[in-house]
């Protein structure tokens, strides 16, 4: 006697309905830092940093609203790097972050190499790691025995938007009717600039805007790993063709499995992996942060000189991470390993957490 015919249950029945939470083509920071971080070319004042005991600082200028940034290099104990990024002269201070560090951490007088007003390299006198900063267009790299592992800014995707003062605190001010803006009321709109809605939810700016944003790109790697918490696989994965990792805090019932969008927490760290090398990026900030990972796979031959005995050399692959937060200053820790065990003990380190 055959047995009776059983119903089948799927689990995306009982998934949850992605349409009551945001994907990233509703995030107003996300849409316009894909916009406008092209248009956004950033310029190191080299001639006028200072290396102090604890940081060295310069100014970044940006070359479209001629704004400067203030920009403070870390040496850290353990063979950490810090980079900071924030406004010189905010209209008020800034969020950062308190309570996730331990301690202030036990910084390392950083020693310049050399300097001019192209380029400064600093060391953290132990000579086997190395940050190059290059002035125009802004770029850090990052050398380990005369080989570049990282690089911030390479695609020119840094991006940091400035608060104002309110528009109609501006008109009165200025005692007109109306105030000259940057982009057209629809387009402001569209942005997202002042006010943000989704479904009956509204957002409201007072100060405008307040997102910033940075690339880094990792030079021979293509296993990721970290920014939990995601129903995703292990190893992150490309997100060129589709949303990016999505970190912001939600508890959800039923959620999705392989999909990116954010559960129940978020850890602004990623680790890079491959052979002989293991790197981690903290991304201190705790507003709502989106990653976009694309890796460039690697050409096995390219030709470095004309004619018939042309040479042929392997050319490496290369993962370049954006992130983006929609608030905050950039506050960023680069865990240079180089083994596993040794970025473990300095995310450690810096939070406590093994």
């Amino acid at each position: 006697m055959e047995a009776a015919g059983k119903e089948e249950i799927s689990v995306e029945d009982e998934a949850v309905d992605k349409n009551i939470f945001k994907d990233c083509s509703k995030i107003a920071f996300y849409r316009r830092q894909k916009q406008l971080s092209r248009r956004a070319t950033y310029q190191a004042s080299l001639d006028s940093a200072t290396i102090g005991k604890d940081s060295t600082k310069f100014q970044i200028i940006s070359e479209t609203t001629k704004v400067s940034l203030l920009a403070e290099v870390y040496g850290i104990e353990g063979n950490i790097f810090r980079l900071k990024i924030n406004e010189e002269t905010p209209l008020k201070p800034r969020y950062e972050v308190p309570d996730v560090l331990t301690s202030k951490p036990s910084t390392v007088r950083l020693i310049s190499c050399s300097g001019d007003a192209d380029s400064l390299v600093l060391t953290d006198g132990k000579g086997d790691l190395k940050c190059n900063i290059t002035a125009n267009p802004f770029k850090i790299d990052l050398v380990s025995q005369e080989e570049v592992v990282m690089s911030i800014n390479s695609l020119g995707q840094l991006y940091f938007e400035h608060l104002q003062i309110p528009l109609k605190q501006r008109a009165a001010k200025e005692n007109k009717e109306d105030t000259s803006v940057d982009a057209s009321q629809e387009d402001q709109e569209d942005l997202g600039l002042w006010e943000e809605k989704f479904g009956k939810f509204v957002d409201v700016k007072v100060n405008g805007p307040a997102s910033v944003g940075l690339d880094f790109s990792l030079h021979g790697f293509e296993h990721l790993y970290g920014i939990p918490q995601h129903a995703e696989s292990h190893q992150l994965k490309n997100t060129s063709d589709g949303d990016a990792y999505r970190l912001y805090n939600l508890d959800v019932y039923g959620y999705k499995i392989h999909d990116k969008m954010g559960i129940y927490g978020s850890v602004p760290y990623l680790l890079a992996h491959k052979l002989g090398r293991t790197l981690g990026i903290f991304w201190l900030n705790a507003s709502e942060t989106l990653v976009e990972i694309n890796t460039e796979p690697a050409v096995k031959y390219t030709l470095t000189q004309m004619g018939p005995v042309a040479a042929k050399q392997k050319v490496r692959c290369r993962t370049d991470v954006h992130w983006m937060s929609e608030s905050g200053i950039i506050d960023v820790f680069l865990l240079t390993g180089p083994t596993p065990s040794d970025v473990f003990k300095q995310y450690s380190y810096l939070t406590g957490i093994y």
